[in-house]
């Protein structure tokens, strides 16, 4: 089993058969998001060719939402799936930033005070942005000078269900009262919930392991190991290398062309959705990424399923400046792969593409 070529198909990158955002995240089961523009991209790459206003629109409309969710950062999830999703992974994001909420002064009573304030100043539609979130919150007798603290009453009211993403205004991004962005959403119980995020992930991500989906949910071992016995049936196995990998037991098995290439965004699904990145990365090249030596954060190029450089990108009024930063020298048919990527990432953006020469 080819591990990369498999994870490439499985997450839709080497064969785009959706056509809108809510496709996409739906079937990956959350998107990582803080990286708004990169997050649009992991979508759209995903697909069969929508652009990159398809993907506000539908952001704008409350197609995809941006929430924290699972691990303590923001993803995009559906709608239908925000609920079960808080309920299941919340509590644990909660556990993680208890340090916190207790040394910033976070307690039962602030959040019950911070509640009946955003919930009056954002019920019948209103949405508003994080500064003037904190002009709410301050108004209600509530401390949000320091930055860490309004962080931590943002976020936690959003693994609480009260906020989630609303319209952007103009750059900026707002937030929106969840009960009424979305009124009606499934509800699972946490057995249902469970099974259901284990399916999702080792059917839009798989092959994976165990620890894989633990780091992916931010789920305990027990729990993952749960999820795996009771979705077993829908699920196929391999062992590589003394290693055991989950997949659907449909899993498509189209070829994907050796030298085909991607221009991945930071954080994309294909890099953050494990934590054993061997498969698709050499790491003799950690010296070659920036100081924080991890793929993860930085745009990748991956050739023939392995992070084989990084990329940046320049916008311009009238072109997108891409500047490659291969870990070795490319072909002649990598270079026509990569250029092809390369125009795909600039009709995304409707605009020329041109590259920078180092």
């Amino acid at each position: 089993m080819n591990i990369a070529h498999q994870r490439l198909l499985n997450q839709h990158i080497a064969l785009q058969t959706f056509e809108k955002p809510d496709d996409v995240v739906r079937w990956l089961g959350a998107v990582q998001a803080q990286d708004y523009a990169a997050a649009k991209w992991a979508v759209a790459q995903r697909t069969k060719g929508i652009i990159d206003s398809t993907v506000d629109q539908a952001f704008n409309k409350g197609e995809i939402l941006r929430t924290h969710v699972m691990r303590p950062t923001w993803h995009f999830v559906a709608p239908e799936d925000i609920r079960w999703l808080l309920e299941l992974t919340a509590p644990r994001v909660h556990a993680a930033n208890a340090y916190q909420y207790r040394r910033l002064v976070l307690d039962k009573t602030i959040f019950k005070r911070r509640n009946a304030a955003l919930m009056k100043a954002l019920r019948d539609g209103q949405q508003l942005t994080r500064a003037e979130l904190v002009s709410v919150l301050q108004q209600a007798g509530i401390e949000a000078n320091d930055l860490l603290r309004v962080t931590y009453l943002i976020l936690s009211a959003e693994l609480d269900g009260i906020l989630c993403s609303g319209a952007r205004r103009s750059k900026q991004f707002t937030y929106a009262l969840l009960d009424e962005r979305v009124p009606t959403a499934k509800t699972l119980s946490r057995e249902e919930a469970l099974a259901e995020l284990t399916r999702r992930y080792f059917t839009g991500h798989g092959p994976a392991s165990e620890e894989d989906f633990t780091w992916w949910s931010g789920m305990t071992r027990a729990d993952v190991r749960s999820g795996i016995e009771m979705v077993k049936p829908q699920l196929g196995h391999e062992v590589v290398n003394g290693q055991t990998y989950w997949f659907a037991a449909s899993m498509t098995t189209a070829k994907v062309g050796r030298q085909a290439a991607y221009l991945l965004p930071s954080f994309d699904e294909y890099i953050v959705g494990y934590t054993d990145r061997s498969a698709i990365f050499d790491s003799s090249h950690m010296h070659k990424l920036d100081a924080r030596s991890n793929p993860l954060f930085q745009h990748t190029l991956v050739i023939n399923g392995q992070v084989a450089g990084t990329w940046k990108r320049t916008l311009k009024k009238d072109a997108v400046i891409i500047e490659l930063d291969p870990f070795a020298p490319l072909t002649k048919s990598e270079k026509q792969t990569v250029s092809a990527a390369a125009e795909k990432y600039g009709k995304f953006l409707e605009l020329p593409v041109a590259f920078s020469r180092r």
